[in-house]
């Protein structure tokens, strides 16, 4: 009997060709995009879940009450009381990120960027797979490292490895293990393992560290089964010295929803979104269901030529569940087929779909997870695709379906209607997303953020510069670098100005000052220099200037710091106090972007400390790119041999704080394209359908005198109404999505009307064109055939 469901609904599908093509392509690319989008969501929801204990790993968060700061850091030496104090831990591990160590191997010099300094707890809290080696034998060596598989291949091409030396700032370590490289849904990206004995060998390191008030390190702790967090939590604030109720609170964040803690001030690992997340799963069930329409709406359309087949079916004894079945079993090989055929649209369009979204996703069909992904997404269409039409084509009336009612005893041309309508509100909504969102990114490209980042480049100082001989190898690098005709100007600073994250708060003090307000201030420390690089512009008084001594305590502000700050008229001569240092305001500097577009501009205070310089950025001369670069490397190798130079353009590093706002629209983008072409193949069908049962209709207007344009109006102006009723339930719909998505940037564009318009008749002229095609073929029929067809 099962044999027989599948026989007929083949048969099924291949006398209808066109019908069966259009079902078929639209599930399989609706599929398709579905899946690759669950794909991503199921990373996003799974971080850090593949690690064992992983519901009893959690990160020591501590938060600052006097001035409202959450650190994912905490004191080096927590980690230690903690053990001995909190009967509740079974283990804890720490974690530095901080330094950059410079790798040597065969004369090749590189910072090693992704390096984690560990406890030698931390291979038993967390699960790695190794390839090679074992976490034992880097336990017991203070000079051993771990290397991924990756950087061993990276390093060491395909010989082993294991036992091999590599030569990292002045010691030598010898690789101890090789691990899996970390999956795409894991925090922990690194490249290699240190010992965090290796990082505390630097005695002044150390010295500094071994201080409480230092909040440097990521401390996890794995809790024994049955602990109370909020107790253990409590216990953990105790631990600091002189801590109390009004200090410093500590909390305990699990590991699994470290991903999705946004609330930190900053963090080592990659955050993400719920709302994101939330938002492209609905996507992906929108897309399912454009798919989904095309199948219902094409086969209640053509409900009423399955009307012999059903009354002969039930003649010869069929009953309404046999009815069912058989057209279930339709479905299920339609969307079976579809599946064939989005396995291989998933392997063709993975690679860019890891381009795009930065990840590393493979169609491994020997995991269970991609089934799972797969098999919901195929479920739901399956589910969306087969229950009603079964239902309507099992159950009606015959004479029922010849008076156009479905099973819900609405005219079917109403319900096919509606759905047409769903499914261009989709499309709609997503062109409009898809304007607004690439309308926001030309906006955030080309404002001005008050300096000018062409032409300009910026590379760090080695971490580990001897602080004795700094200022005079800063000096001298600067110095040389100004006499090159290749580079126009020079500048030093505790940060680039494409992102300055460095705050203070309770570290300033002015006329006037309320000592209860203190608010956070960004701290720029520069040279005489930075305005000019920069091209700045003032709005009172001076920059900083070379030799003035005065200056070394002096300050500028930006415009905000003034308001924000209330400092009272006249600006210029006030005293302000930071850092310990007083001095004046000699000029106020026009507000300038030194954050992303996401972020509103705060108070900031530029003054000069050159134990605090870290960063040079250079302005090259117009034309002279590749010449600034050799002269800047030149430099360099001169005054700081044996250690590598790693430089980035100012608009590079730029568009590097928008690059998921970027991911994202080319997503929203794709997905437009995509809803569009469902939507289409739909609109096509139903037009072909209504042209097929109207061909006789059209002969005789023909016959009577009907133009071609008369004939092709009459049989679009329909789908026409369909399309606008979309745009008028899409734009309110997409208003107010778009709203609260443009709400996350400080700095944005006004949603006017014209973005909705250009939506909509986008979608009204590809209707138009979809539509046309089939009314242009019926009029251009010779009229006398269609009268002679019976």
């Amino acid at each position: 009997m099962l044999i027989n469901y599948f026989k007929s609904a083949m048969r099924s599908i291949l006398k209808n060709k066109m019908t069966s093509f259009i079902n078929i392509g639209g599930l399989a690319i609706g599929i398709t995009a579905a899946v690759l989008i669950l794909f991503w969501v199921q990373n996003e929801l799974n971080f850090d879940g593949d690690h064992p204990n992983a519901d009893h790993i959690f990160r020591v968060t501590t938060s600052i009450k006097e001035n409202n700061w959450i650190w994912e850091s905490s004191p080096l030496l927590l980690a230690e009381a903690a053990k001995k104090q909190v009967p509740e831990i079974e283990k804890v591990a720490r974690l530095n990120t901080s330094n950059w160590p410079v790798f040597k191997i065969n004369g090749n010099l590189a910072y090693e960027k992704k390096v984690a300094y560990v406890d030698d707890d931390w291979f038993s809290i967390f699960n790695y797979s190794f390839l090679d080696g074992n976490a034992a034998s880097f336990k017991r060596d203070p000079n051993g490292i771990i290397l991924t598989a990756a950087t061993a291949e990276k390093y060491f091409g395909k010989s082993s490895a294991l036992g091999a030396t590599i030569r990292i700032d002045s010691m030598n370590y010898e690789v101890k293990g090789i691990v899996k490289n970390a999956p795409s849904n894991s925090s922990f990206q690194f490249d290699a393992y240190l010992p965090l004995a290796a990082l505390l060998a630097d005695p002044n390191r150390k010295q500094n560290d071994e201080n409480w008030d230092n909040f440097n390190y990521i401390t996890f702790i794995q809790l024994r089964p049955g602990s109370n967090t909020n107790a253990t939590a409590k216990k953990l604030a105790h631990i600091l010295p002189g801590n109390n109720e009004e200090g410093t609170t500590i909390s305990l964040t699990p590991l699994k929803d470290m991903h999705f803690d946004t609330e930190v001030q900053f963090s080592s690992f990659v955050l993400g979104s719920k709302n994101t997340v939330y938002v492209f799963s609905i996507l992906a069930f929108l897309l399912l269901l454009i798919a989904s329409i095309n199948y219902v709406n094409l086969t209640i359309a053509k409900a009423s030529l399955r009307a012999k087949e059903v009354s002969v079916r039930k003649m010869v004894g069929a009953k309404r569940i046999d009815l069912f079945y058989q057209f279930i079993a339709e479905s299920l090989l339609t969307s079976l087929i579809s599946l064939f055929i989005t396995l291989v649209l998933i392997r063709l369009s993975l690679p860019l779909f890891n381009n795009v979204t930065g990840k590393a996703f493979d169609l491994d069909l020997s995991s269970p997870s991609v089934w799972l992904v797969i098999g919901v997404t195929l479920l739901a269409a399956f589910t969306l695709t087969s229950i009603y039409p079964a239902l309507m084509l099992s159950t009606f009336k015959p004479l029922n379906v010849f008076r156009g009612f479905t099973v819900l005893r609405v005219k079917d041309t109403y319900f096919r209607k509606g759905l047409v309508v769903v499914q261009f509100t989709i499309s709609v909504m997503l062109i409009s997303a898809t304007i607004i969102i690439y309308s926001q990114m030309r906006f955030v490209q080309q404002t001005n953020p008050g300096y000018n980042r062409s032409q300009v480049l910026s590379f760090p100082l080695p971490m580990d510069i001897d602080m004795n001989k700094k200022e005079s190898s800063v000096q001298s690098i600067k110095q040389e670098l100004l006499g090159k005709t290749s580079i126009q100007s020079v500048t030093l600073s505790n940060q680039p100005i494409i992102n300055i994250g460095s705050i203070s708060t309770g570290s300033a003090d002015w006329n006037g000052h309320d000592t209860t307000f203190n608010p956070k201030i960004a701290q720029l420390s520069t040279d005489a220099d930075f305005q000019k690089t920069m091209q700045l512009q003032m709005r009172e008084g001076r920059w900083l200037e070379h030799g003035n001594e005065a200056d070394k305590n002096n300050v500028v502000l930006n415009e905000t710091a003034i308001k924000e700050l209330n400092i009272p008229r006249p600006y210029i001569g006030q005293r302000f106090t930071f850092k310990g240092r007083t001095g004046q305001i000699v000029g106020i500097v026009k507000d300038f972007t030194y954050k992303s577009f996401h972020e509103k501009t705060g108070p900031l205070v530029a003054f000069t400390d050159p134990a605090w310089f870290s960063y040079f950025t250079v302005r090259i001369a117009a034309g002279n790119v590749t010449k600034a670069i050799a002269d800047v490397q030149s430099t360099w190798n001169k005054t700081l041999p044996g250690r590598p130079l790693e430089y980035n353009f100012l608009d590079d590093s730029f568009d590097n704080l928008y690059k998921e706002d970027q991911q994202a629209s080319f997503l929203i983008f794709l997905l437009a394209i995509i809803a569009v072409v469902i939507s289409s193949l739909g609109l096509f069908g139903l037009a072909a359908f209504t042209a097929e049962q109207r061909t006789k209709e059209m002969g005789i207007r023909k016959v009577l005198g009907a133009t071609i344009g008369n004939i092709t109006a009459l049989l679009s102006k329909d789908f026409v109404k369909l399309v606008c009723i979309s745009i008028l339930v899409a734009t309110p719909v997409a208003f107010w999505a778009m709203h609260q998505w443009i709400q996350s940037f400080a700095y944005r564009i006004n949603i006017t009307w014209w973005m909705f318009a250009a939506a909509g008749l986008l979608a009204l002229l590809i209707a138009l064109l979809t539509t046309c095609f089939q009314a242009i073929k019926t009029a251009l029929a010779n009229p006398v055939k269609a009268l002679r067809t019976e």
